[in-house]
Order: C-alpha cells, then sequence, then structure tokens
C-alpha cells in the first residue's frame, strides 16, 4: 500500500501538474510477485488501438501485448486493493468521482513500442487519471524503453526508465505520451481510475 505521505504527493502532484512519478512506489517484493504472475500467464494477446467494435490492430501505432488483471492469484489481488485505496483517496480528495480501476500487464518485445497517442479525448472518454507500474527486477539507461509524457505544443516534460517499482500517474485526458523501443523484454502495468459511463441500458466499464 502507499503510505500516507505517499498519497499526499500524488493528489498534489496531480493538482499542480497533472502528473506524478514515484519511484519505489511499489515494494520489490509485490513488484517481483506481479512479474511472477505476469511471466505465468498463457493469454497474452496482442493489444488493439480503439475500444470494443472500434478496436484494430496496428503493429505500426504499437507493438505490446497484454492481459488484464482480473484478481486471479494474491498477488493481483493486493495490486487491486492497493490501486481502490488510491481510488477512494482520489475521491475524497479532488472529487474525482471515479468509479471503477481496470488494468493489464503489458509485454514489450526488444523494439516494440508505443506511438504519442493520449488515453482519453475530452468529452469522449471516461478514463480520468492513467497510471503505469514497473515490474523488470533490472533495468539498465542504456536498455531504452522510457515512457515520454508531452505538453500540448510537443514539448517534452518527462521521461521515465522503466525501473522496477516505479509508479506514474497522470490525467488521461491532458498529456499526448508515448513509450519508446527497448532492446530487452519489458513488463508494466497499465491502468485506468474511471468515472461510470453507462448509459441506454450499456453497463460501463467495459473492455
Amino acid at each position: 500500500m502507499f503510505t500516507e505521505s505517499q498519497l499526499e504527493l500524488i493528489v498534489d502532484a496531480l493538482s499542480e501538474t497533472g502528473y506524478c512519478v514515484l519511484h519505489e512506489g511499489v515494494s520489490s517484493s509485490l513488484s517481483t510477485a506481479l512479474l511472477e504472475s505476469a511471466l505465468e500467464r498463457k493469454d497474452f494477446r496482442a493489444a488493439g488501438v480503439g475500444r470494443n467494435e472500434g478496436r484494430v490492430l496496428d503493429a505500426k501505432v504499437r507493438g505490446d501485448e497484454l492481459v488484464w488483471i482480473d484478481g486471479d492469484n494474491e498477488s493481483e489481488l493486493a495490486w487491486i486493493d492497493m490501486m481502490s485505496a488510491v481510488q477512494q483517496y482520489l475521491n475524497r480528495t479532488l472529487y474525482l468521482g471515479l468509479f471503477s480501476f481496470e488494468s493489464h500487464f503489458a509485454h514489450y518485445v526488444p523494439g516494440a513500442y508505443y506511438e504519442k497517442h493520449r488515453d482519453a479525448f475530452k468529452g469522449q472518454s471516461n478514463r480520468v487519471v492513467s497510471c503505469v507500474t514497473y515490474l523488470n527486477s533490472e533495468w539498465r539507461d542504456s536498455w531504452g524503453g522510457e515512457l515520454v509524457i508531452y505538453s500540448d505544443d510537443g514539448n517534452t516534460l518527462i521521461k521515465v526508465l522503466p525501473e522496477r517499482g516505479t509508479v506514474v500517474l497522470f490525467l488521461s485526458e491532458e498529456f499526448p505520451h508515448e513509450v519508446l523501443p527497448a532492446t530487452e523484454d519489458r513488463y508494466s502495468i497499465a491502468g485506468w481510475f474511471r468515472v461510470n459511463g453507462s448509459q441506454h441500458r450499456k453497463v460501463d466499464p467495459s473492455r
């Protein structure tokens, strides 16, 4: 679980800049257990672009593969509980009205990347806060694979190496970002805190 001071840091950073980076935000023991969980999964599939009926595969845009986290073991349940505590804290302090959290393991093979994109578009999505957590037990600067977050005018705001336990949170609508190619296999968790978009007898969230 995040400490109270870490939760306060998240809230302050989201309020002031719209993004937050916590090095060693997830303990090494939980990061290791989550990586083991990811490596045991046999149901990874190629990631698509878009959602639901509009989802398509496009390796020129993104080359990762993913599998959703549903709490199938102790480490995944611990992860879900951790994010639930973040959701409650954000709702209590920032009044975001977050309804749910969803996340998946992401695997990038060497050379794979994800082009610059936004996780949400104003008025068109229920994703509010994005969260990326890195799981590799070792990562060297020379291996690449950084997450790059940009301003609206295209300037680089921050580059984050995929070092174990590092957690990045940012406002989903506000920041274009991309994942640079790496020379090694890279494992992470991508997740989104969402508001309730249920309407016209269609229950949300849906994948």
